[in-house]
């Protein structure tokens, strides 16, 4: 279910863009960083960059090595953040990422601080960040020289972080604590080194629950505020710390603390090796284990209706009385995701520099072993800000749990499985100077993929996949008879990635740059989660960009075309039934997409201390063999058919303007805006949101060369609205739209304006 929007832009350009004139855009594994922890969605997580594509994990590495196999149920901003702990972060280019990793997008690419640079003792760093909505973060590096080449670096990180508005029934909306300390041994004269890193991370991660907020959908693109609740700044999750769940392994009712449902813990062991030879050649071998628990928790608002007396709604005081309610009713899916993990990362690489190229060689190794449930359960709520839990509607649909408000135990998108995946690849690429002229990057992936384990896609003796119901679990019998027991799976794949890219420089300043990626992937192990068996096909990504680059003194500029598709994209609907909300049957479903796209992006220096970053582009992402339907309890048959329908929360402009101004050597002015386009808010494009800014602003100061301080605002605009998708719209066609123009609707929401203050202590 967790998934992050990636859209066609071009952060890649910026990379080219930056590139002195003699050299060529392909040889930098990385791009450019362009802001890539300036996150309007998120306060502590690098931000969502664009490729065209919707779905997807992020892509962050450490050491070379992913921080997390997958984000659900570990994400990575409950192991990883982007604090002193790191020496380097930055952003590695898709084609890299898709040879040494076999995933498609871009990368934060972050190595560890180990001290190796530092002759002292005794080097730290000291990061400490307030926003004025009460946020606490420290975090703590110390690292240095033990003599006879041994070296140290330790880190911690803390955060303390009750989010825009506050939680009746936790402290912190986000808190963090993570731990590192490793030891580093230089030998055989410099030319080797071994290092040992130990990681453990403890969080309590609620802000993925958060997010949902009601609002007034008007119905020319834009909404209004609900009376007495403002978006972003309001809590709408009920004053109720516990709910009510069903184990889907056991079938045992349970309750948990919602700040209990977040936590994550990670235990990590990493061990680095670099070796180089006097010829050039060198060696590398990273490797890592983590023993986790990883969870992550929803709270995701699904339809919203106004009910009368009749309908059986009531409110319970804090006596015990019970009142009966009319007014607007939001249904909300809690989903408790949780897994008990281990995972094992090799990766080793042999590579050689000569003075026109570079060839390498590597292999990776990675073992994935997981035992994961997610367990949904429904109540209702009022519509208001610390909105009150809803007991006893009148419905056939509702099966609700003795007393409680909680309804339809894992009926909706429980999931489960258990087993393990391993992926062994080997890789090479080679980057070429053919001439002073034209340069060649090319470079193959060759990857054995095998899982198995077993789930609860769960079919009858007629092969008819049985689906979820009221009160599922292992053991649990359906209505046609057919007993809820686990099914075996067992895969192997071979999946290819290839890249190619060629740069012609006609003169010093001007020349041609074309780059092409093909990869081929297969399902992961999250996919074998819902009730259906996943779609096996293999998934083919192809992307091509050409265009031309320009540099002088004061400008660098690149324009591009491109190009990228997917096929046999998994994914899973829950949709509701149009004559009964409290009716939702998730659908898996199967489907192809593809975005065209054209992007233009320069950096102009006009006078000296002046920098101006532009970005522009235009793409059209549109859906292709989209289609599924589903039969509801009573009978109801709905089906979408999108094909040929622009990707929801995709706009096809996207602008980017950064300007940045040094008053003094030591004082900086900068700005970033961002422009969202018009974006479509369900499949079947009957609701949009107009196009909106994202932006942010700040000074920074190097007081000394011990001190330096900052001050950011965030959505200085003060730029309020609803963003992503609307929940419960998912079969709402375009000719029925309208009748829904005023309707209370529910969603996420724009960041709010936020005032930031940070200082960095360096010895």
């Amino acid at each position: 279910m967790s998934a992050v929007i990636l859209l066609l832009s071009a952060a890649c350009l910026h990379g080219y863009a930056q590139q002195d004139s003699t050299k060529v855009a392909s040889n930098n594994k990385e791009e450019a960083n362009r802001n890539v922890m300036l996150n309007a969605a998120s306060a502590n997580g690098p931000r969502e960059i664009s490729i065209g594509l919707p779905g997807g994990d992020v892509n962050v590495l450490e050491n070379g090595i992913p921080v997390v196999y997958n984000t659900n149920p570990h994400n990575v901003n409950t192991h990883w953040r982007g604090d002193s702990s790191l020496g380097h972060t930055g952003l590695l280019k898709i084609s890299e990422t898709a040879i040494t990793t076999g995933n498609i997008g871009y990368a934060v690419n972050s190595f560890t601080e180990l001290g190796l640079d530092k002759e002292k003792a005794f080097n730290g760093v000291l990061n400490y960040g307030t926003n004025h909505f009460g946020k606490q973060q420290f975090d703590f590096n110390l690292n240095g020289s033990l003599g006879n080449d041994w070296y140290y670096s330790g880190s911690v990180y803390q955060n303390f972080d009750p989010g825009s508005f506050k939680l009746r029934f936790a402290q912190y909306q986000d808190r963090t604590e993570i731990y590192k300390f490793a030891l580093t041994k230089r030998y055989n004269e410099g030319r080797g080194q071994l290092s040992a890193i130990y990681h453990y991370s403890n969080s309590h991660w609620l802000s993925n629950a958060t997010t949902g907020a009601p609002f007034i959908y008007v119905g020319d693109g834009s909404v209004k505020e609900v009376p007495g609740f403002s978006l972003g700044t309001a809590s709408y999750l009920p004053n109720v710390s516990d709910i009510v769940y069903m184990d889907m392994r056991t079938g045992e009712m349970k309750s948990i603390n919602l700040y209990d449902a977040t936590a994550s813990r990670g235990n990590q062991l990493t061990i680095l090796n670099r070796y180089k030879w006097d010829n050039g050649l060198e060696w590398k071998v990273n490797m890592k284990y983590d023993h986790a628990l990883g969870s992550y928790l929803y709270q995701t608002p699904m339809a919203m209706e106004q009910k009368t007396l009749a309908d059986g709604y009531k409110t319970k005081g804090l006596d015990g009385t019970m009142t009966p309610y009319e007014g607007y009713v939001q249904s909300r899916m809690s989903c408790f995701n949780r897994g008990n993990i281990d995972e094992f990362f090799f990766t080793t690489e042999l590579s050689r520099q000569y003075n026109n190229m570079t060839w390498r060689v590597g292999l990776n190794e990675w073992y994935y072993d997981v035992d994961y449930a997610s367990c949904t359960t429904m109540y209702d709520h009022t519509v208001e800000e610390y909105p009150q839990i809803l007991y006893g509607a009148v419905s056939d649909q509702i099966h609700y749990y003795g007393d409680t408000p909680y309804y339809n135990m894992n009926q909706n998108a429980s999931e489960y499985y258990k087993g393990h995946e391993n992926k062994l690849a080997i890789f090479a690429t080679h980057d070429w100077d053919i001439t002073d002229k034209w340069n060649v990057y090319y470079g193959a992936r060759f990857e054995y993929q095998r899982l198995a384990g077993k789930n609860l896609a769960v079919y009858n003796e007629e092969g008819k996949a049985v689906g979820r119901f009221a009160n599922y679990h292992i053991g649990a019998t359906a209505a046609d008879g057919t007993l809820i027991t686990p099914r075996y799976y067992s895969y192997d794949w071979l999946n290819m990635a290839f890249t190619a890219a060629a740069t012609y420089k006609m003169t010093r300043q001007f020349g041609f740059t074309a780059d092409f990626t093909y990869n081929t992937q297969r399902p992961n192990m999250s996919n074998f989660a819902p009730a259906d068996m996943p779609n096996v096909d293999k998934i083919s990504i192809p992307l091509g960009r050409a265009g031309i680059y320009y540099n002088n003194d004061w400008i660098s500029l690149t324009s591009l075309f491109s190009y990228i598709a997917k096929t046999n994209n998994n994914s899973t609907l829950n949709l509701i039934n149009p004559n009964n909300k409290d009716d939702i049957k998730a659908s898996a479903l199967t489907y192809d997409i593809q975005t065209i796209g054209w992007t233009t992006d320069a950096v102009v220096k006009p006078f000296k201390g002046f920098d101006f970053h532009f970005l522009f582009t235009y793409q059209v992402p549109k859906y292709k063999k989209y289609e599924t339907s589903v039969i509801f309890s009573d009978g109801t048959e709905a089906g979408i058919d999108a094909t040929g329908n622009i990707v929801t929360e995709i706009p096809k402009v996207l602008i980017e303007l950064d300007p940045s101004y040094y008053i003094t050597k030591n004082l900086k002015l900068w700005a970033s805006f961002r422009y969202f386009s018009k974006t479509y808010a369900n499949i079947k494009n009957a609701y949009y949101f107009n196009g909106r800014w994202e932006t942010f602003g700040g000074i920074n100061w190097d007081v000394n060369k011990h001190l330096s301080l900052s001050g950011t605002v965030i959505n200085f605009l003060n730029q309020t609205g609803a963003k992503g998708s609307i929940s419960g719209a998912e079969l709402v066609d375009k000719e029925d739209a309208a009748q829904y123009n005023g309707a209370w609707m529910a969603g996420s929401y724009i960041r709010p304006f936020t005032v930031e203050f940070a200082a960095k202590i360096t010895f």
